[in-house]
């Protein structure tokens, strides 16, 4: 009975492992499939400028930081990306604050991560200091694969430089990376794990450094894993609708961070 168990136990451990060798092998031609897709192209350069709203009305400096997202990559017009639907969205203004002159400009740069944020800062704060920061940043951090904390901190001290400049900020934390389209299960399980743990960290960092916390995953995961139109063309980048979902969710935090400024 001894030799048919130790048999037995064998065999198990060799199925074992042989099953986590076909997992891995799996999971690395997933990623090699995805590392080899087109992806979407930044269209309107590093400088994303524009204004919106009754040149006479308030005027509200909103600047947006981060990666692909800050700067709209997966669409081709201004208004389409996340900042020029947050800027419409303010500049029509609500019952509280009524119509207002948006300026609206972006820093942000495709492919960014936490540590790119030290210099995204320093741009942000040159010239006219903005009334609020809107940041978008995590997916690639995440996809690092290296402890998320790491990247929270270096997102949590550029937070709390802005806040010290006397800039309200708003951070959209790493969204739903189970929702990609681009990435195959059960790669894209891993990458929404992956994603979840991104965003906890960012969110205890960003509210440490004084900032205002939008998780992106939660209020909006949903809809990008019911809708396959809220991605662009390449599966990874939001599409328009994409981008208004995300504002609509930004919105009301970047409503009242901008009242918050005046």
């Amino acid at each position: 009975m001894t030799g048919l168990t130790g048999r037995i136990g064998r065999v198990t451990a060799a199925g074992v492992m042989a099953s986590a060798m076909g997992g891995i092998a799996v999971l690395v031609g997933e990623a090699i499939a995805a590392k080899a897709r087109r992806y979407a192209k930044p269209t309107m350069g590093l400088a994303l400028r524009t204004s919106m709203g009754p040149t006479d009305a308030p005027r509200l400096r909103l600047v947006l930081l981060g990666d692909s997202a800050a700067v709209g990559v997966g669409v081709e017009w201004l208004s389409e990306t996340v900042g020029g639907q947050l800027a419409r969205l303010l500049s029509e203004g609500t019952q509280a604050s009524g119509a207002r002159h948006v300026l609206l400009s972006s820093v942000g740069v495709a492919g960014s991560r936490c540590t790119d944020l030290a210099t995204q800062v320093a741009r942000a704060l040159l010239g006219d200091k903005p009334d609020v920061a809107v940041v978008l940043i995590g997916a690639h951090d995440a996809a690092s694969l290296r402890p998320p904390e790491e990247a929270a901190e270096h997102l949590g001290a550029a937070v709390r430089r802005l806040r010290g400049a006397g800039v309200e900020v708003v951070v959209g934390t790493c969204p739903d990376l189970g929702a990609l389209r681009a990435v195959a299960p059960p790669l894209r399980q891993i990458a929404g794990l992956l994603g979840r743990r991104m965003a906890r960290a960012q969110a205890h960092a960003v509210e440490a450094a004084g900032g205002v916390v939008v998780d992106l995953g939660a209020e909006t995961g949903a809809v990008f894993r019911a809708d396959a139109g809220t991605l662009c063309y390449d599966g990874f980048h939001p599409s328009a609708d994409g981008y208004r979902v995300w504002a609509h969710a930004l919105f009301p935090a970047v409503e009242e961070a901008a009242l918050t400024g005046v």
